[in-house]
């Protein structure tokens, strides 16, 4: 009871129409922009809120996002896609909804990153267009008492369907250039590193991620694999994409995804399981070129070798 009174206060103190008044915008973008699938998790919008007015501009942000952001999907048709379940259910809880206070500068911006699958219901394939509203004074299903919400642009979203099996039991990617399916193939390990390599150099994330074998790179670091195996089966999935999201964007592994200028393989072994591929590499930085070796470790599986580990060694500049 004491936390709802302090909701209520802090509405009362900051008064009505503080949204408009401050004239900030609230813009929406893929995160992480890729080939979404049906039930395949997560699909990231990065949601920023702008002031470009002269003030500063106060809103609440409620640690519980369903009661400070909503999403409006609908079909081409103009057909309203419905809410997702676990929305419906937050919102009509009986609970206590904890806030932070958050104040956007003249001239700055304040972002963060939701899944659009916590709040709508997005188990069809099709095209979408989606656009948001933030609510400066949370959302009540009563209104927030005058406060207009804030209204993003507009983004088209397409979900295919299910990803398609091999006939290995091994997923078809989609090549996101030509939209061929992208299937692994039987090669041998310094093909899979070179394939790796050459994807890394033109920023072909599809390919780049074939044959890279995500929940055994994940679990190198001890947190991450105690946090996986404490996971149920949807979390370990939610685990894979964001960690995957985390490598594209160079805030985890950052060393596998720098882009050689050029690469030379050195060595490769292996046996029927287990592969070992040196690779000395060169990337160009500023006026010098940094040299590095490589050292790939591979397993193979059903026929199909995939990169389980790597290390890195800093051979200096030229």
């Amino acid at each position: 009871m004491k936390k709802y009174a302090v909701i209520l206060l802090g509405t009362l103190l900051w008064g009505v129409g503080s949204a408009a008044d401050a004239q900030a915008s609230l813009t929406i973008r893929f995160y992480d922009k890729r080939i979404y699938y049906v039930s395949e998790a997560p699909i990231y919008i990065q949601v920023t809120i702008a002031n470009p007015g002269p003030v500063p501009f106060r809103f609440k942000l409620a640690d519980e996002r369903a009661f400070s952001l909503d999403f409006d999907v609908r079909t081409p048709a103009n057909r309203e896609i419905d809410p997702a379940d676990t929305l419906i259910r937050k919102r009509s809880r009986q609970q206590q909804v904890y806030f932070r206070e958050v104040s956007v500068e003249s001239g700055e911006s304040f972002s963060f990153i939701e899944d659009i699958r916590d709040f709508a219901d997005l188990r069809q394939s099709g095209s979408f267009v989606v656009q948001a509203k933030m609510y400066p004074e949370l959302y009540r299903e009563t209104g927030g008492l005058g406060v207009r919400p804030l209204v993003s642009n507009r983004i088209a979203l397409t979900i295919r369907p299910s990803i398609i099996l091999g006939p290995d039991g091994i997923p078809l990617e989609m090549d996101a250039e030509t939209n061929a399916v992208l299937v692994r193939e039987k090669l041998p390990p310094d093909e899979i590193v070179r394939y790796l390599l050459t994807a890394r150099q033109k920023s072909q994330w599809e390919k780049f991620f074939l044959y890279l074998d995500l929940e055994a790179l994940l679990a190198r670091d001890s947190v991450r694999q105690r946090q996986w195996l404490a996971e149920s089966e949807e979390g370990r999935i939610r685990m894979v994409a964001r960690y995957r999201m985390e490598i594209q964007n160079a805030t985890a592994d950052d060393n596998i995804v720098n882009i050689p200028s050029e690469f030379q393989i050195e060595r490769t072994t292996y046996n029927e399981i287990e592969g070992t591929v040196t690779v000395q590499e060169k990337f160009r930085v500023g006026n010098v070129t940094e040299r590095k070796r490589y050292t790939y470790y591979l397993h193979r599986k059903d026929d199909i070798w995939t990169i389980i580990d790597y290390l890195v060694t800093n051979l200096g500049t030229e």
